[in-house]
C-alpha cells in the first residue's frame, strides 16, 4: 500500500508566516523605541549610535544573529566602506555592525517617503539623484566634498539589488570620494540578507547574517579618472571573488543580461 507523500514546504507555511509577522512586530516596536532619542538627542553621532542599538536590538528579536568578520580590518580613521546588495535588510545590518562616525549615501527616492526623509536627515544622511544627470552630478560634488572634510563613508556602489543572485556593475561615486579623500576603501560582504528577506516577496525567514571585511585598498596616487576606475575594479574583483555568486555584467561592468529585472532597492548608501 502506497502512502502520500507530505509536502514539508507547505507545512512550513503557516510558520514562516507566524515568524513574519513576528518579524513586522519586532520592527515596529523597536522603530517607535528609538523614534523618539532619534528626534530629540542632540549631535549626528549620538543619534547614529542610538539607531546603531535599535538595528542590534531589532536582529536579535528577529532570531537573525549577526556575526562581523575581521572587524579589525576597519580603519580607526577616515574610510570608504563599499558593500554588495541583495536585501531590504543590507542598510539595518549596515548600521547595526560599522561604528556610528559613519554616514550612508541613501537614494533620492527616499525623500519622497516624508517621515522616512526626515528621520534619515537626523542620521546624518545624504541623497543622490539616479537618473537625472545634472541634480545627480550636484549631488555627486556635495558628496565629495563631505569626503574631502573628512567624513567616514558607506555606498552599496550596485545601487540597487535584483531577484537574481549575483554582483552587479559598480557605479562610480564611492570610489571617487575616496580617490579625492585620499583615505582607504575597504570592500564589504553580507551573507544571509537575500534569504533573510528575499527581494522575490517570499516569506522571510530566520538565521544568521554574516558581514565580512575584506582587506581596505589604498587608491592610487593622483585623483584622474584611471585612478577611480582601478580602485573601483579591484574593489569588485575582491566582493565577487569573496561573495561567491555569479558575475551578472555582460561584456564588462556596465551591462547586465536582459533576465535580471532589478528588485526596488533598499535604503542604501549614507554619506
Amino acid at each position: 500500500m502506497n502512502t502520500p507523500k507530505t509536502d514539508h514546504s507547505l507545512l512550513l507555511i503557516p510558520v514562516r508566516a507566524a515568524y513574519a509577522v513576528w518579524m513586522l512586530l519586532a520592527f515596529l516596536a523597536v522603530g517607535v523605541g528609538a523614534l523618539l532619542p532619534l528626534l530629540v538627542l542632540p549631535g549626528v553621532d549620538r543619534r547614529r549610535a542610538a539607531a546603531r542599538a535599535a538595528a542590534r536590538a531589532f536582529l536579535w528579536l528577529a532570531g537573525t544573529p549577526l556575526t562581523v568578520k575581521f572587524p579589525e580590518r576597519l580603519p580607526s580613521g577616515q574610510c570608504v566602506v563599499v558593500c554588495n546588495h541583495a536585501s531590504y535588510l543590507d542598510g539595518i545590518v549596515l548600521t547595526a555592525a560599522l561604528p556610528p562616525r559613519f554616514g550612508f549615501v541613501i537614494k533620492r527616492e527616499m525623500t519622497r517617503v516624508p517621515f522616512a526623509a526626515a528621520l534619515l536627515k537626523r542620521l546624518g544622511s545624504e541623497f543622490v539623484e539616479r537618473f537625472d544627470r545634472k541634480r545627480g552630478a550636484r549631488d555627486a560634488r556635495r558628496v565629495l566634498r563631505n569626503a574631502s572634510q573628512g567624513h567616514s563613508l558607506v555606498f552599496f556602489p550596485e545601487g540597487t539589488f535584483t531577484r537574481t543572485p549575483g554582483l552587479l556593475k559598480f557605479h562610480i561615486g564611492a570610489f571617487a570620494s575616496a580617490t579625492r579623500a585620499g583615505c582607504p576603501l575597504v570592500p564589504a560582504v553580507l551573507r544571509g540578507t537575500r534569504r533573510g528577506l528575499p527581494p522575490s516577496g517570499a516569506l522571510p525567514r530566520p538565521g544568521a547574517l554574516q558581514m565580512e571585511l575584506l582587506p581596505p585598498l589604498t587608491p592610487a596616487a593622483g585623483r584622474g579618472e584611471h585612478a577611480v576606475t582601478e580602485l573601483r575594479d579591484r574593489a569588485r574583483a575582491a566582493i565577487l571573488a569573496a561573495l561567491g555568486e555569479p558575475d551578472l555584467t555582460c561584456c564588462d561592468d556596465t551591462d547586465r543580461p536582459p533576465d535580471t529585472a532589478p528588485a526596488r532597492s533598499a535604503p542604501a548608501s549614507r554619506p
